[in-house]
């Protein structure tokens, strides 16, 4: 397999790392690109816009609208400061917030890359995304948080419209769409793991890529054994498709299991990648949200001995330059030899997922393409959101000079502007966060441990003593990263369970909508990588999100859960689970719509 050089010297980076020659340069995977993605060409008017840089230049080429005519003079924001959040306790600083303004057109700033105002933000731009937030984001993704990926020149970023967006980029740049009338052999496939985020099998299926899932046992992503990713890609049924060479995983925070992938798991998983040639897209909304307390927290309420420390994050890479994220077990881009990781962030678990901003790692000829992908569909994010995210994140330089130098982080604002969060704060607000998650995720899950167990005592006919009888509700593990909790509920354990069977996940979700309960669950079948799995086991589970519902409700929303379960239990009216059912006779038909109803559903989850 050839490899590939870079496009030009412009895209190395801040600066190489003093081994960067003794690594390999990135494989080519043009092999992998579908056929849309094969034909792209360069932007023309793109091309230009290099142009529109020169100074004095007088701009007749483009049909750009005129700035003065943009309806905004200023655009202001009360923006948080990055220790609202105690990184040690969780909790709240009352400091007062920053004013961020950005105005119309600063015309004193001649950089390009320290330009924060909306003349630029808001005229058209290119598909790697405004300057300044891409400059930055570049630097943050290749200094900190992927420091030392092990081949010659580092990663590239561009920026998407959130990690969704950056999905169907990928599929847009390594699927060609299959119909049923063309030949099986050609039908793609995506492997993932048995349970899945919603959204990806909502964009992959209609481009007709065979969802293939993978065995996964309590670690994550089984690696041998029957139904385990090198069983799955060696004893491929090419009467069934294509085999796979698209991988989709959520590895840190899984959604919707919570689980963890070690670094061990890590380097098995990506190993049997590089021999069958597969495409590595690492989705990874939750990578700051990893809990190590959690084994800890779950054996003391449990009763359990505390468990061996032990940790995940064995891999040699240079520092990252901040304690919080060198502690966190690292995704696969420190083990990306052969430049097949496709990484996607977003902005939607850190800011707001309104913000609909994210961006995509990959080695640069990866990159390439999805600029080309980008200047013909998306064209570049928001804007707005662009703006406000440059000044939450970027300092203001010091006055400016004539020629000013590009060192995006080695000036301090004067005392009298307000300071962007810059690197150590962005890291600082990530550690906050995750302090305060783990803090939900442990009241929620400590409620649930209480309430596992339903205790019922038979009737008798005298005051003699009765056989107390202990009936398991549901079991589960405490999330190790993440947003969600993943149950799996012990529906045959349920009086009527040999009359309704499946049907019974249906009508418990219903039944705790109303009554007292209002409360809103998600049932684990919508996550089943495929209808076998759905039917097999997927009926069995609920994902429960910790983290949608206003502090107060935490732990009410995990007492009328369990109350709501256990009163489920008593049930034993065949009519009371037909009328359940009833209410879900069509998809059209909206669950719980009552007043007061705490939601521990958290549908979009990525």
């Amino acid at each position: 397999m050839a490899s590939l050089s870079y496009r030009d010297d412009s895209r190395q980076g801040a600066g190489s790392l003093s081994d960067d020659d003794d690594k390999p340069l990135p494989l080519d995977f043009a092999h992998h690109y579908s056929d849309t993605t094969k034909s792209r060409n360069a932007s023309k008017i793109k091309a230009i816009y290099k142009f529109f840089q020169i100074p004095g230049i007088l701009n007749i080429a483009g049909g750009l609208p005129n700035a003065q005519f943009f309806p905004y003079d200023t655009l202001e924001a009360q923006a948080a400061k990055p220790e609202r959040w105690s990184p040690s306790s969780g909790s709240s600083n009352p400091s007062a917030p920053n004013h961020i303004t950005i105005p119309h057109d600063d015309s004193t700033q001649k950089d390009l890359l320290q330009k924060i105002d909306l003349a630029t933000a808001l005229q058209y731009g290119m598909a790697q995304g405004y300057p300044p937030l891409l400059g930055w984001i570049r630097q943050f993704t290749r200094d900190h948080l992927h420091p030392g990926v092990p081949y010659k020149g580092g990663p590239e970023v561009v920026l998407t419209c959130g990690s969704t967006d950056g999905f169907a980029k990928a599929l847009n740049l390594f699927v060609t769409p299959w119909r049923t009338t063309d030949p099986i052999s050609s039908r793609p496939g995506l492997l993932c793991e048995t349970y899945v985020y919603t959204n990806i099998t909502n964009q992959a299926t209609p481009l007709g890529v065979q969802m293939v899932p993978v065995k996964t046992d309590e670690s994550g992503m089984a690696v041998s054994g029957p139904g385990g990713l090198e069983d799955v890609l060696a004893n491929w049924d090419s009467s069934k498709g294509k085999r796979p060479h698209l991988m989709y995983t959520v590895t840190l925070g899984h959604n919707p299991t919570g689980i963890l992938l070690s670094v061990e798991r890590k380097k098995e998983i990506y190993a049997i990648c590089s021999k069958y040639d597969v495409i590595i897209i690492e989705d990874e909304p939750y990578w700051y949200l990893q809990f190590p307390e959690a084994s800890s927290l779950e054996a003391e309420s449990r009763g359990l001995p505390p468990p061996p420390r032990s940790s995940l994050s064995t891999v040699t890479t240079p520092s990252s330059g901040f304690p919080f994220l060198d502690s966190l077990t690292p995704s696969f881009t420190p083990l990306d030899t052969d430049g097949r990781v496709v990484r996607l962030d977003t902005f939607s678990k850190t800011v707001a997922p309104g913000c609909r901003l994210g961006w995509i790692t990959a080695q640069p000829a990866l990159i390439e393409r999805f600029e080309r992908i980008t200047e013909a569909t998306t064209q570049q994010p928001s804007g707005f959101v662009q703006a406000l995210i440059s000044k939450l994140l970027i300092s203001p330089s010091p006055t400016p000079s004539p020629t000013p130098s590009f060192s995006l982080f080695s000036h301090r604002p004067p005392p009298s502007q307000p300071s962007g969060w810059q690197p150590s704060g962005f890291v600082t607000w990530l550690s906050g966060l995750r302090t305060r998650y783990q803090t939900r995720m442990a009241r929620m899950c400590t409620i649930l441990d209480s309430g596992s167990v339903l205790i019922t005592t038979p009737p008798t006919r005298s005051h003699s003593w009765a056989v107390v009888k202990k009936v398991k509700l549901y079991d589960f593990s405490w999330p190790r990263a993440g947003m969600f909790i993943w149950l799996r509920m012990h529906f045959f354990s349920h009086p009527l369970f040999p009359v309704f069977k499946s049907a019974l996940s249906t009508a418990l979700m219903v039944w705790l909508t109303g009554g007292d309960y209002k409360v809103l669950v998600t049932t684990g079948a919508i996550f089943a990588a495929n209808d076998e799995i759905k039917e097999r086991e997927g009926w069995e589970y609920f994902r429960l999100c910790f983290a949608a519902e206003e502090e107060e409700n935490v732990e009410l929303a995990a007492e009328r859960f369990v109350e709501g379960v256990k009163a489920f239990w008593e049930v034993r009216d065949h009519e009371v689970i037909k009328k359940l059912l009833e209410e879900v006779k069509s998809d059209d038909e909206v669950v719980g719509e009552q007043e007061g109803l705490v939601n521990l559903a958290g549908f979009m989850g990525c």
